[in-house]
């Protein structure tokens, strides 16, 4: 087969559905787009959790007076420094700890005014109205429960509070929006799909009869389908690199420049420029087989060659 026949049929393809080859070329590269952007947004979520689990605290809070008072947990009274120092003891023994810190009352004042000090309720607290607490990093985040079976309901606990669990709330929510954006994806990629089905079949209609003539005199099926199996896949990998370019411009404008995030939101832990690239070599890839698939398997019903 000869190279320059090849290529000059797919040119002579392309020019004549142009508008078919445009809304092509757009289809393909959005959803590749939001295809890579899932990704990303997985690989976002993942690098938050390792970050932010890596950083969570149980919580031991000790009852008060004010808890004797008020709270049903609290019933045998304030918490006894026998008390404590027993319940020091145990963390200290269990494999799941990784560290233990403890916090007095007035240190709990002191972080409860530095953030909320604007708070009408901080001017009318007292020192002795708040918590003691231990502070517990666990070796591995998923292991709360046995801190909490281990010492909710003992004497002098108020309650044990994981923070993962305000975390998973966070994440669940991005899993979702992450899930939203697959869903549009894969919409997108269905409507991609029935264009390069009908784009290549409007190309080998325009070109019936050369390729009857083609058929006439013994040329091979794959030759007489290469040229429009061919358009649809640079059809299809002008798509996929114009996807890796909003994947790029979004990663600089959004994250390093232009908005900034990761100047603005210091406390997220933002995916860099390696795992961007990473996914690129995946889009262009899939832009040049999903159409040229595409094309073949219509082709091979519609030309019956």
């Amino acid at each position: 087969m000869r190279a320059q026949f090849v290529l000059s049929e797919i040119g002579v393809g392309l020019r004549r559905n142009l508008t078919m080859t445009f809304a092509v070329v757009v289809s393909v590269a959005l959803s590749l787009a939001l295809f890579g952007g899932s990704l990303l947004m997985s690989d976002q979520v993942n690098t938050m959790k390792g970050y932010w689990y890596d950083k969570v605290n149980v919580s031991i809070f000790l009852c008060n007076k004010s808890d004797a008072e008020s709270d049903p947990n609290c019933a045998k009274g304030a918490v006894t420094d026998d008390q404590k120092k027993q319940i020091k003891a145990d963390l200290d023994k269990m494999d799941v700890v990784q560290t233990v810190t403890y916090e007095s009352q007035d240190q709990a004042y002191k972080h409860y005014k530095e953030q909320f000090g604007d708070s009408p309720l901080a001017s009318s607290l007292t020192p002795d109205q708040m918590q003691e607490s231990y502070r517990i990093k666990l070796k591995d985040p998923q292991k709360y429960q046995v801190i909490a079976t281990a010492f909710n309901g003992r004497d002098g606990v108020q309650s044990v509070q994981d923070q993962k669990g305000i975390l998973d709330n966070l994440f669940k929510l991005l899993n979702g929006m992450n899930w939203a954006a697959r869903a549009v994806m894969a919409l997108m990629l269905v409507v991609a799909l029935m264009l390069i089905v009908n784009t290549v079949r409007v190309s080998a209609f325009s070109r019936r009869r050369e390729t009857g003539i083609m058929r006439l005199v013994g040329a091979s099926g794959f030759y007489i389908q290469a040229p429009f199996i061919m358009e649809a896949a640079v059809a299809g990998l002008i798509g996929g690199t114009l996807a890796c370019g909003f994947l790029l411009i979004a990663r600089y404008f959004l994250i390093d420049h232009g908005l900034a995030l990761a100047d603005q939101l210091t406390l997220i832990n933002f995916i860099g420029w390696d795992a961007v690239l990473t996914k690129l070599p995946l889009i262009l890839a899939t832009s040049l087989l999903m159409p040229a698939l595409a094309a073949f398997f219509a082709l091979r019903k519609y030309l019956k060659v």
